[in-house]
């Protein structure tokens, strides 16, 4: 059994293999590199006092706000907690929305403690208005602590970590949400065979990607969570997405070795795929192994830091514009194309919803309206553009008069074309995309989405290399490079050090033509009367062609994006 002294909490019955103390005793390391090698081999995983002994080291060198709670406060409001039994009826704060304190391997009584660390934590920081991880995080720590009042110092620390623009935990909708967002945007690019399931699984993907952080804080088993929490604590909050990413993946695959495997799925409601993706969490030990689970994690190959911080920043701004605040309590926010409502000459409601499961989570939450359509506004290009500028983005739909349907969804307003005068110069950013949706489905984005090696990121990489070393996984929300108001675009070429230009060339447009991705051919190309097409392989893309190389246009519709929460 385990060192007593950081074990008061636990009920090592339940431990099973990590109740016994092996391996190394110590750890000669305080290089943050070296950390992060020990914390992902788990060279602490089999010795309960040295983690324990390892987690305060961690988080005792979190920096943080000058007046931070420790464990003397905690002692001075709550007396002597020793010779107290704590009560098992303090009621949680409502900033964890209804979380429970999971249990774990704490004995029953334990769980009370942690109640009473939360309680405490409420009274401490006013602040806070949503922080659902809350529960399991207290829960985890207080199995390395030697008493409540260490636990509440510890769970202090992580709250009160004032790196600029780095948070361990979320502490308002306005964080949380624009978290569920930015994974959802994620899953999209790195998951996408598990986000094509969810998409025809799920009537609300949204809602069922806003349990993502409960996967992982939450669901995953105590044996797969302290490994986790290892990695997390040296490398910070992007762990989590990698964990959830990984996790989706194999839920997927374990869907498709299910019986009637992934053809025969129905569509059903959003809280049943929620909570049979929980059930299959809570289950996984049965199949992956923590080890497993962590090498699939760091076999992603994600966005650069740098771009997730933007990605997140971006989510936050959208939020903030539909009028959700930092203090607000939760609100529901869902997928808004209504099928009731949605009309289109050119593709069903299905189909529109399965074009909408592509866009980025920020426009998801917008309802489609029609700008422009060549059955109403006829076959001018100069018409074309009128009505589409001054939105961003837009959505692109083309049926051809064999009856293919194609299309794009373009990041940057229309508008952007005069900057290059009668010049016809690309613009754009990584986040357009061209689609095919008959005869068959399928999206093609951003090559450097699919193949990372044909750009680096950004201007001062060599200078950081080693930095990057060490901290590719934590995810420091750092100010951007101009105003909240004016951010840098997501996913932006100037981003990314391009191997060639003919990679980033995304949308251009003129008086007698509009093309759609270039380098090598376009994906599309349109002439002045909107009436004839080209498709081929462009090096942008890497697409096919998305029907016949040459086409003549039976209909042409062009979609802008309107606020649906906004009050």
């Amino acid at each position: 059994m385990a060192d007593e002294e950081y074990g008061s909490f636990v009920d090592w019955n339940q431990m099973g293999d990590l109740a016994k103390s092996s391996g190394p005793t110590k750890v000669d390391c305080k290089e943050l590199k070296e950390f992060k090698q020990m914390a992902r081999q788990g060279y602490w995983a089999k010795n309960h006092k040295l983690r324990a002994q390892v987690y305060q080291q961690l988080i005792k060198a979190i920096p943080c706000r000058t007046v931070t709670p420790d464990a003397e406060v905690y002692r001075d409001i709550m007396g002597n907690v020793a010779t107290k039994k704590p009560s098992s009826h303090i009621p949680l704060p409502d900033f964890v929305d209804g979380n429970p304190v999971p249990q774990y391997c704490l004995k029953a009584e334990s769980v009370a403690s942690a109640h009473q660390i939360i309680s405490c934590v409420a009274g401490q920081f006013p602040d806070i208005s949503h922080c659902p991880s809350l529960p399991a995080v207290t829960s985890l720590l207080l199995h390395f602590s030697k008493d409540e009042a260490q636990c509440f110092e510890h769970v202090s620390r992580m709250l009160a970590c004032n790196e600029p623009g780095k948070r361990l935990l979320d502490q308002t909708f306005l964080a949380y949400e624009s978290s569920c967002m930015t994974f959802g945007d994620l899953a999209n690019k790195y998951c996408v065979n598990a986000h094509k399931l969810i998409v025809a699984s799920a009537q609300d993907v949204l809602e069922v990607y806003s349990g993502w952080q409960h996967w992982v804080l939450g669901d995953l088993p105590f044996s797969h969570m302290v490994r986790v929490l290892d990695v997390y604590l040296v490398e910070g909050y992007k762990i989590l997405f990698r964990i959830a990413i990984a996790l989706l993946k194999f839920y997927r695959k374990h869907k498709a070795g299910a019986q009637g495997g992934l053809s025969n799925q129905q569509q059903q409601d959003s809280q049943n795929v929620k909570a049979d993706i929980q059930a299959f969490v809570r289950g996984i030990a049965s199949t992956v192994s923590p080890d497993k689970l962590l090498e699939k994690a760091f076999s992603l190959r994600l966005f650069s830091r740098k771009e997730i911080t933007l990605l997140q920043l971006t989510n936050e701004k959208s939020l903030q514009q539909k009028g959700i605040t930092v203090k607000q309590k939760r609100r529901n926010v869902q997928l808004a194309l209504n099928p009731d409502t949605f009309s289109s000459e050119i593709v069903s409601a299905r189909e529109m919803k399965d074009i909408w499961s592509w866009i980025p989570e920020r426009f998801a939450l917008c309802q489609p309206q029609l700008l422009f359509t060549t059955a109403t506004h006829g076959c001018s290009l100069n018409r074309f553009y009128s009505h589409c500028e001054g939105y961003e983005p837009t959505l692109l739909l083309i049926r051809t008069t064999d009856g293919d349907v194609c299309g794009a969804f373009l990041s940057t307003d229309w508008e952007e074309r005069k900057r290059g005068g009668n010049k016809l110069s690309f613009f754009g950013t990584g986040e357009c995309f061209v689609f095919r949706l008959k005869p068959e489905m399928e999206r093609y984005e951003w090559v450097v989405i699919r193949h990372p090696e044909l750009a680096s990121s950004v201007k001062d990489q060599e200078q950081t290399a080693s930095t990057e070393d060490q901290n590719s996984d934590s995810l420091n929300l750092q100010q951007p490079d101009k105003a909240v108001g004016e951010l840098s675009p997501f996913l932006s070429a100037r981003h990314f050090n391009l191997t060639s230009k003919n990679t980033s060339m995304f949308m251009a447009g003129n008086f007698d033509s509009i093309i759609v991705g270039g380098g090598e051919g376009n994906a599309l190309y349109i002439d002045s009367e909107l009436n004839h097409g080209r498709t081929g392989r462009c090096a942008t893309f890497d697409n096919p062609p998305l029907c016949a190389e040459s086409f003549q246009v039976s209909l042409l519709e062009s979609w802008g994006f309107q606020d649906s929460m906004s009050s």
